[in-house]
């Protein structure tokens, strides 16, 4: 059983933060596990166009058993990016 339990990411790096879940009642917090699917491109006249797409998650190995659950729950529980700050 995988639960949400915190993440700490936000603007203007939304894709930089800490996650915490709960797994079988055990903590585990992943460091900056998450890589926007989103993306920023420009007109050319230099305005931003901001695309915002679900999170690639980069997870250890011992936890790759439960990779569907835990993308489910950051879909769920974190806006998706690209929220464009790093531009």
């Amino acid at each position: 059983m995988v639960k949400f339990v915190s993440y700490n990411g936000k603007y203007p790096n939304l894709c930089r933060g800490d996650l915490i879940l709960e797994i079988n009642k055990k903590q585990h917090k992943l460091d900056n596990p998450l890589c926007s699917g989103g993306s920023v491109s420009f007109t050319p006249e230099w305005d931003e166009i901001i695309t915002e797409g679900k999170w690639e998650i980069e997870l250890p190995q011992h936890l790759e058993c439960y990779r569907e659950q835990i993308e489910n729950i950051v879909e769920d529980n974190i806006r998706h990016g690209c929220c464009g700050g790093c531009v």
